[in-house]
């Protein structure tokens, strides 16, 4: 019992792990590319939605996305959700296609996207504590309902502390990786 608490504990850490990697990947610091606006989501007819899904997303040249929406009347919608999304880009519309200038990366904006990468490390920490939060409530659960001894709980508990603080590491190293990478010039 307690080593499926301990390996579920540990996927789920791995899970958050990789999703912060995923979260780095969409912060990206030299050229554009179609990736920058995965998280970006749309209205389409009152369901949020991916852009991918709506309109074909390709970089035109190293500073420029191009944005193709399949339906005409998109063009607006997905104007306003790049505005509004966190990445701090303006997009302009000729025609049919809606082209999103990437800008240079100021002093300023590169803390602006460090700051931003701070904030998703902490979410990932926070996320981290919170599965080790889930699996001691569950040992506790075990001993209340008399499927393991204290000393047994104890001794999870500490593992699974163990484990917290190895991931944190382990994003504590990232978010220095990924700050050193934004900060170079």
């Amino acid at each position: 019992m307690i080593d499926d608490i301990q390996k579920r504990t540990t996927e789920r850490m791995k899970k958050s792990i990789e999703a912060l990697k995923h979260e780095f990947a969409k912060i990206r610091t030299g050229r554009a590319h179609p990736s920058l606006l995965e998280h970006v989501h749309v209205n389409y007819y009152g369901t949020e939605v991916p852009l991918s899904q709506t309109a074909n997303v390709t970089a035109e040249d190293s500073r420029t996305l191009a944005i193709t929406p399949y339906e005409k009347n998109m063009i607006q919608v997905i104007e306003k959700a790049i505005l509004t999304s966190d990445l701090g880009l303006n997009p302009s519309t000729t025609g049919m296609v809606i082209r999103v200038p990437l800008p240079s990366l100021t002093e300023q904006r590169r803390k602006d996207l460090v700051k931003v990468v701070r904030h998703e490390a902490e979410n990932g920490r926070v996320a981290v504590r919170n599965i080790r939060r889930d699996a001691n409530t569950e040992l506790k659960a075990a001993l209340k309902d008399k499927h393991v001894s204290e000393d047994e709980e104890k001794r999870s508990e500490e593992q699974i502390q163990k484990l917290t603080d190895q991931f944190i590491k382990e994003i504590d190293k990232l978010l220095e990786e990924k700050e050193a990478d934004l900060l170079a010039i």
